[in-house]
């Protein structure tokens, strides 16, 4: 049935539209230009003393994320719904960090999906994307840090089997002199 029904209400799609998952490629650079700074100004605007912005970071950010394309500790895939991507994650791998305390691992450095796309798997698919690309580079243990009060990522790292195991403390000396 393609019109509105009995009561006046034009149903839904039965199949939702597919998402896949995919490595990103240099096309893709405006799109992962515009999302990086999405992200760039969604934690901006939750800690503006924390999170640098700086004035249109869509080319740069998008120049980064294409020169990490094909290098052998990176991957940066994209979430495609339809020929449109709708969302990325960029993950690498490391040796042992002394500071970190941590041994080789992989390391989620960024997952975001556009807001009109959000509640339909893209981001768990990113994730489980990135998980399993890490697998293939010999990586048992993937670490990513989230924003404090982005309770909806971390309920879904959760449940990917992520487990808290730091908290990043700030201490602003300017502020702390007026105190």
């Amino acid at each position: 049935m393609n019109g509105p029904d009995w009561a006046g209400r034009v149903p839904r799609a039965i199949f939702p539209r597919m998402i896949t998952i995919r490595p990103a490629v240099a096309a893709d650079e405006q799109r992962l230009g515009r999302y990086g700074a999405a992200l760039m100004r969604q934690h901006h605007a939750s800690d503006e003393r924390r999170f640098i912005q700086v004035e249109h970071p869509e080319a740069g950010y998008g120049r980064f994320l294409v020169s990490r394309i094909g290098t052998n500790d990176t991957q940066v895939l994209v979430a495609d719904r339809d020929g449109e991507v709708v969302g990325y994650v960029f993950v690498q791998v490391e040796g042992t960090d002394w500071m970190m305390l941590r041994g080789p691992c992989a390391i989620v450095e960024d997952v975001y999906v556009d807001e009109a796309a959000r509640g339909q798997g893209a981001g768990r698919a990113l994730m489980r994307a990135a998980i399993d690309w890490a697998a293939t580079q010999g990586r048992t243990q993937v670490v990513l840090m989230t924003k404090t009060r982005n309770e909806h990522a971390q309920a879904l790292f959760a449940n990917l089997g992520f487990r808290s195991t730091m908290v990043e403390m700030t201490l602003d000396r300017d502020l702390e002199a007026k105190a």
